[in-house]
């Protein structure tokens, strides 16, 4: 596709089949999940009905327990995947276009006249649409599971973690340690993903993931000690009711930025994208994915920036907090905002550090200054900083 006319040619074909075979997804799904979840089965009528006049398909879609109150709604809709996925897909056209402005070239364009707003969608049409190629000696049973599972792990992060007092899927005591027991098994992932294709470069930046991974997990980790004594809670809404008077920024910038430094690391994104060197490992342990096995990877990569991206606002830049005359939710978008930009821009100045660089950096340094900073934070708990 090189021009935008193809492009609405490619999309025109694509909603005609998504419309061709869409009863034949939606029909078995009524009339064998529907029972087999033990709700009561709709009419043929009721369905029709729906079907014809979207208006009335909301009450039956309340009594399927899929309306938007369910539990259903929010993990697969909204605070859950699909928002997040479209997030994710936002993110990357304005990571085009920011790299662009600050390196002053020519952002994304070509595929829509609108400053490039429809290119994340040819991106995502291009890869459905391309051949899953797999290595004659790959193992193909993990080489199918792994950019699946590496998606998973990244939208189990947004189980717990909330967006406003009112709008979250789910709520735990101890809300802020399981976005990193899930993050803990990230590594596992990509040693499968690579170990699975067979390639050399593959694996080389498999092993480097593991290292660096799990050399910035540490960290990472205590980095936030000094929020959770200065709270005094491991619940994410207990942690951004603690900022009412004071965002954990400041009395916890060396926290903050040891936070920052670590979510790079863990994104694998300059200066930490020694995973997927390409002037060294042509893709790193992406090298022989392909088609939406790769769409999968990056969707999952960037689910998880836009998670990461959340987690840095609530803890430390009090969440949805804000003047009453905007809702909560409108605060922490505005914030988010921020995050996820100064979360971009290094990869539009900075450099690739070396191995050594990088693992002296997590094992010495960021664990030192960790320390410190939690020393720093039961200074300031006694003191009584957070009134």
């Amino acid at each position: 596709m090189e021009t935008f006319e193809d492009f609405l040619k490619r999309i025109i074909v694509v909603v005609f089949w998504l419309l061709l075979l869409l009863p034949f997804i939606i029909f078995p799904f009524i009339f064998i999940v529907v029972p087999a979840l033990g709700i009561p089965l709709p009419t043929a009528n009721q369905v029709l009905t729906a079907l014809l006049d979207p208006l009335k398909a909301l009450p039956l879609v309340n009594d399927l327990g899929l309306g938007p109150s369910s539990l259903f709604f929010k993990i697969a809709a909204f605070p859950g995947f699909t928002f997040a996925a479209l997030v994710a897909t936002g993110i990357i056209l304005y990571e085009r276009k920011l790299m662009a402005k600050v390196q002053v070239r020519v952002g994304p364009l070509y595929a829509g006249r609108f400053e490039g707003i429809l290119q994340p969608i040819a991106d995502l049409v291009k890869l459905l649409f391309k051949e899953l190629l797999v290595p004659a000696k790959a193992d193909k049973t993990f080489f199918f599971i792994a950019p699946s599972l590496s998606l998973a792990l990244a939208t189990a992060l947004l189980a717990v973690i909330p967006l406003a007092p009112d709008i979250f899927i789910a709520r735990s005591e101890v809300s802020l340690l399981i976005p990193f027991a899930i993050i803990g098994l990230t590594p596992l992932v990509i040693l499968i993903a690579a170990w699975a294709s067979s390639n050399k470069f593959a694996f080389i930046g498999g092993l480097r993931a593991l290292h660096q991974l799990i050399a910035y997990e540490i960290p990472m980790m205590l980095s936030l000690v000094g929020v959770v004594i200065l709270s005094g809670s491991l619940d994410l809404f207990g942690i951004v009711e603690a900022q009412r008077g004071l965002w954990f920024i400041l009395p916890q910038l060396l926290g903050a930025s040891i936070f920052y430094v670590t979510m790079l690391s863990e994104l694998e994104r300059i200066p930490f994208d020694l995973p997927e060197a390409d002037t060294e490992l042509v893709a790193g342990w992406l090298t022989e994915y392909s088609g939406m096995h790769f769409g999968l990877l990056q969707l999952a990569t960037y689910v998880k920036f836009y998670a990461l991206a959340v987690l840095f606002t609530l803890i430390f830049l009090g969440g949805w907090i804000g003047p009453a005359f905007l809702p909560p939710f409108a605060w922490l978008l505005i914030k988010l905002f921020f995050v996820i930009t100064f979360m971009l821009l290094p990869r539009a100045f900075m450099p690739r550090v070396r191995m050594d660089q990088l693992i002296r950096l997590g094992w010495v340094w960021l664990i030192m200054l960790a320390f410190v900073n939690l020393f720093i934070a039961l200074v300031q708990a006694s003191i009584g900083v957070i009134l």
